[in-house]
């Protein structure tokens, strides 16, 4: 199995993080968020920083595929619709930028709509529509190719377009999440980024994140709306209240 490993991590922590993606996948499919923020800081500790995005957004994007396809009959299709133009002209608007934008700030931003969104007013049925989705999906898209931390921002955004049903919640974040990784392969390809050295990781790990998305989703099943929105509302806060402790310490 090592021909499939890149080389500039030893075996050991290629392990580590194909059982890693199997893990987080588990925890997004059971309680809604977290993983993917959860695999980026351990692949930030393991892996070298210039791969950190690119890799974890393909393996994000072939996990939340996996959940989009176990959770299809969930899916909201109007909701999708609207998301992915956003995506597509954040994703654009990204690649016109040679320099990073300042971490903290990024950071700060998103926490402070995912503190708003969870526990804020409910956003007005207006921002909620088609020009609202496509604004929202714009944004987190472009702020995505420079953080790779803007999960918990949609996820606060399908929540609130889909109240406290858990499935349906669970689906359409996985399936907005997929159209905002799925441009990050041109952007990254087109900066140079060589994906192949990487692909026989990526491929395990996304195999990995299958079984725990299944094993998840089982979960799920047990547990009530209340219950998921509760557990799901507190974790964005917790989410948000890392981001906010990183941007200023």
């Amino acid at each position: 199995m090592e021909w499939l490993l890149p080389e500039q991590l030893s075996s050991l922590h290629s392990l580590l993080l194909i059982l890693a993606a199997g893990t987080t996948s588990a925890v997004t499919a059971c309680m809604g968020i977290g993983g993917g923020v959860l695999l980026l800081a351990i692949m930030a500790v393991i892996m070298p920083a210039a791969a950190v995005i690119p890799v974890h957004g393909m393996v994000q994007l072939g996990s939340n595929l996996n959940r989009v396809i176990m959770t299809l009959h969930h899916v909201d299709w109007r909701l999708l619709a609207a998301f992915a133009p956003g995506a597509l002209l954040g994703a654009w608007l990204a690649s016109l930028f040679l320099v990073q934008l300042p971490t903290s700030t990024l950071q700060l931003t998103i926490a402070g709509f995912i503190l708003f969104l969870c526990w804020g007013p409910k956003i007005p049925p207006m921002a909620l529509g088609r020009a609202g989705t496509f604004v929202a999906a714009s944004i987190t898209t472009f702020i995505s190719m420079f953080a790779g931390a803007t999960g918990p921002l949609v996820a606060a955004f399908v929540k609130q377009q889909h109240g406290g049903d858990r499935f349906r919640t669970v689906a359409n974040f996985a399936a907005c999440m997929s159209l905002q990784h799925l441009p990050k392969a041109a952007v990254f390809g087109a900066a140079g980024f060589v994906f192949k050295d990487w692909l026989g990781l990526m491929l395990l790990m996304i195999l990995s994140g299958a079984l725990g998305t299944w094993m998840g989703l089982h979960l799920l099943r047990r547990i009530s709306n209340q219950h998921f929105t509760f557990i799901f509302n507190w974790l964005l806060t917790l989410l948000a209240i890392q981001l906010i402790w990183q941007a200023l310490f």
